[in-house]
C-alpha cells in the first residue's frame, strides 16, 4: 500500500508541476474561455453530441427489446347441411415474442457500447475542431508575424532614406544613392501591403472558421519552451487520451457484441400467446394457448458468419489506428524537437544579421561604407528575422500540437 502511494506521489510530483507550466504558459493562444464557447460553437461538434442523444434513444430500444404484442381478431360464419343451422363465431387472441436467456444481456451491453461510442466521436470532433483553430490561429500568427516585420523594415528604411537625402544636401552623398534608398523604401512598403493583405486574409479565415473568436491587435509571440518529458510519456499519455483510439476500440467491442448476438440467433426466439374462441354462436367457448417457433434456416447462418467477419475487421482497423497514432505522435515529436532547434539557430543568425546591418547603417552615415552594402545587410537582415519569427511559431505550434494530443491544452470534452 505504501508502495503505490509513494509511486503515485512520484507520478504527481512530476507531472502536476509541469502540467501547470503548460497551462499558464499559453499567453500567445487566444482565452480558454473564448476557445470553449468556439468549439463547443461548431457544427461537427453539435452534430456529434445530437448523435450522442440519438444513441442514448438507441440503448433504451435495445434494452427493451423489438418484441411487442400482438392482438389477433377473427371473425367468421358458420352454415351447415341445415339452413337453419347457421351460427357467428369469433375469436382473439393476444401473442408476444420471447427474448431467451442471455439475448437481452447482449442487447443492453451493445447500447452501452453505442453510447460509449458517440461520446468517443464527440471527444474526437472536439479534439479536431481543437486541431482546426490551432491551425488556423498559428497561420495568422505568421502571416501577422510577417506584416510586422515588413512595416518595421519599412520604417527603417524611411529613416535611412532620411540620412542619405541629409547627406545629399550637404554633398556628401549622390542623387543615385537616394533614388536607391526611395526605391528599397518603395519596395518595403509595397511588401507591407501584401503582407497585410495575407494577414487580413488569414483572419479573416480564422474568424469565418470559428465563429466568436477574437483577432487581437497585436500579434502575440511567446518563445517555446523545451518538452520537459521524454517520448514514452506523449505517447503513452497521447494514446490513453486518444478519442480515436477509444472510437476504434468501442467500434470493435460493438462488433464482437454483434456477432455474439447472431450467434444467440440461431436459436430462434418463440413467440407465445392466449386465444379465447367463441363458436356456434357462443354455445361453444374455447380458451387455449399458443407457441410458435421459428425453424432456423441457412440465413441465421450465414448471418452470424458476416457478423464474426465483420467483428474481425473493426479488430484489424483498431490495429490499424494504432499504427496510425503511434506514427503520428513520433512524428509530432521528432518534429517539436527539431523545429525548436531550429528555431534557436535561426535566432542567432537573424541577431547576428541585425547587429551587421545597424554597423554598416551607422558606418554609413559617417561616409564609411557604400549605401548598396546597407539596402544588402537590411534585406539579409528583415529575411532572417521573418525566418526566425516563422520557425518561432513552428516550433510554439508543434509544442502545442503535443499538448493538444496529450489533452494537456483545451480539454474540454471533459467538462
Amino acid at each position: 500500500m505504501r508502495h503505490h502511494l509513494y509511486l503515485a506521489l512520484l507520478v504527481a510530483s512530476i507531472w502536476l508541476p509541469a502540467h501547470a507550466r503548460a497551462a499558464g504558459d499559453m499567453a500567445d493562444l487566444p482565452p480558454p474561455d473564448v476557445v470553449r464557447k468556439v468549439l463547443r460553437a461548431q457544427p461537427a461538434v453539435l452534430a456529434a453530441l445530437a448523435d450522442v442523444s440519438a444513441d442514448e434513444a438507441n440503448r433504451a430500444r435495445l434494452r427493451a427489446g423489438s418484441y411487442e404484442a400482438t392482438v389477433r381478431v377473427n371473425g367468421q360464419r358458420r352454415r351447415t347441411d341445415d339452413p337453419s343451422s347457421r351460427f357467428g363465431e369469433w375469436d382473439v387472441g393476444v401473442e408476444r415474442a420471447l427474448r431467451l436467456p442471455g439475448k437481452a444481456e447482449i442487447d443492453g451491453r451493445m447500447g452501452d457500447e453505442l453510447v460509449a461510442r458517440a461520446q468517443s466521436a464527440h471527444g474526437d470532433a472536439l479534439h479536431e475542431a481543437g486541431r482546426g483553430l490551432l491551425r488556423g490561429w498559428f497561420g495568422w500568427l505568421r502571416e501577422s508575424a510577417q506584416s510586422a516585420q515588413w512595416q518595421g523594415q519599412a520604417a527603417i528604411l524611411r529613416e535611412q532614406l532620411a540620412v542619405v537625402e541629409k547627406r545629399v544636401k550637404a554633398g556628401d552623398a549622390s542623387r543615385l544613392e537616394a533614388a536607391q534608398a526611395r526605391a528599397a523604401l518603395d519596395q518595403a512598403e509595397a511588401q507591407v501591403v501584401l503582407a497585410r493583405g495575407r494577414a487580413d486574409v488569414a483572419a479573416a479565415e480564422l474568424v469565418q472558421r470559428n465563429s466568436g473568436i477574437e483577432v487581437p491587435q497585436v500579434h502575440p509571440m511567446q518563445a517555446p519552451p523545451p518538452l520537459e518529458q521524454p517520448f514514452a510519456w506523449w505517447r503513452e499519455r497521447s494514446l490513453e487520451e486518444s478519442h480515436e483510439l477509444m472510437l476504434a476500440r468501442h467500434e470493435t467491442a460493438r462488433a464482437k457484441l454483434a456477432a455474439r448476438r447472431a450467434d444467440a440467433d440461431l436459436r430462434p426466439d418463440p413467440t407465445v400467446g392466449v386465444r379465447y374462441a367463441s363458436e356456434r354462436s357462443g354455445s361453444e367457448r374455447i380458451v387455449g394457448l399458443t407457441v410458435a417457433v421459428p425453424l432456423p434456416g441457412q440465413g441465421r447462418a450465414a448471418q452470424s458468419e458476416a457478423a464474426e467477419a465483420m467483428s474481425r475487421a473493426a479488430a484489424h482497423r483498431e490495429a490499424a489506428v494504432l499504427r496510425k497514432l503511434e506514427a503520428e505522435i513520433a512524428a509530432q515529436h521528432v518534429q517539436a524537437l527539431v523545429t525548436r532547434d531550429n528555431w534557436l539557430r535561426l535566432q542567432r543568425v537573424a541577431e547576428t544579421f541585425e547587429q551587421n546591418a545597424a554597423l554598416l547603417s551607422r558606418a554609413y552615415a559617417l561616409g564609411e561604407t557604400p549605401l548598396g552594402d546597407v539596402l544588402i545587410a537590411r534585406r539579409q537582415a528583415v529575411e532572417a528575422r521573418m525566418a526566425a519569427d516563422t520557425a518561432q511559431l513552428d516550433a510554439s505550434e508543434a509544442r502545442y500540437r503535443m499538448m493538444l494530443d496529450a489533452h494537456l491544452l483545451w480539454d474540454f470534452d471533459t467538462d
